[in-house]
C-alpha cells in the first residue's frame, strides 16, 4: 500500500513543468521560509513572539533528535534505491523513514500554532502540508515516512508545549540577552506566557 500510494504521487513527476518546479521549491526551500517567518516575528515581534521562536526552535531540533534515532532503528532505503521513480532531485542514500524535511516544517508551524499565533501558525501550516507531499513527489520518501514525521512533529510540539514552562528560564535568558544589544530592534514586553 505504501509503495502504491508512492506511485500513485511520484508518477507525475517529470510530466508537469510548473509543478515539478512547485515540488521542488518546496522540497528545498520550506525551511529557509520558515527561517524567514521566524525571523520576523522575531525582530518584529514582541517577547511572547520571541519566546515562541525559542520554542519553535528546540521543537524543531527535538524533533530531528527523535527522526536520527528513529532513522537508525528503523531503517527503511529510499524509493529511488529499491524502485525505479521519477526522481527530480538527487539524494544521499541513507534511512527514508522519517522526513527530517516534513518533521521540521510541521514540528515548527505546530509550535507557533499552538502558543496562540493563530494567524502566522494556519499560513505556517499550509508549508508542511506542501513539504511533505513535495517530498513523495520528488521520488525521496514514501508517504508513511512523511505521516511519520507528522506524528514526530505532533507530539514533539504537543510535549513542548505542554512543558513550556520548564523551557521558560532558558527562553528569558536567551530574549534577556538579546535585549541587551545595542542597536538591534526591540519590542520588550513582560512575558506572561
Amino acid at each position: 500500500m505504501n509503495y502504491k500510494l508512492f506511485q500513485l504521487i511520484n508518477h507525475n513527476a517529470g510530466h508537469h513543468p510548473v509543478l515539478d518546479g512547485l515540488m521542488v521549491f518546496f522540497t528545498k526551500e520550506a525551511m529557509i521560509v520558515y527561517a524567514l517567518i521566524l525571523l520576523l516575528m522575531w525582530f518584529l515581534g514582541k517577547d511572547n513572539y520571541k519566546q515562541t521562536v525559542v520554542l519553535a526552535a528546540l521543537t524543531g531540533a527535538i524533533g530531528l533528535f527523535i527522526n536520527f534515532i528513529l532513522g537508525h532503528i528503523f531503517y527503511e532505503s529510499r524509493p529511488f534505491i529499491t524502485h525505479h521513480v521519477h526522481l527530480l532531485l538527487p539524494h544521499v542514500k541513507d534511512s527514508s523513514f522519517p522526513s527530517d524535511h516534513t518533521t521540521g516544517a510541521f514540528a515548527l508551524a505546530l509550535a507557533v500554532l499552538w502558543r496562540k499565533h493563530g494567524k502566522i501558525g494556519s499560513i505556517m501550516l499550509v508549508i508542511p502540508i506542501l513539504t511533505g507531499f513535495s517530498r513523495v513527489y520528488v521520488g525521496h520518501h514514501y508517504p508513511f515516512d512523511v505521516l511519520g514525521s507528522v506524528l514526530v512533529a505532533f507530539i514533539t510540539s504537543g510535549v513542548v508545549y505542554k512543558f513550556q514552562a520548564v523551557f521558560k528560564p532558558l527562553s528569558k535568558l536567551i530574549i534577556s540577552i538579546y535585549n541587551r544589544v545595542p542597536l538591534v530592534p526591540k519590542r520588550e514586553q513582560n512575558l506572561s506566557r
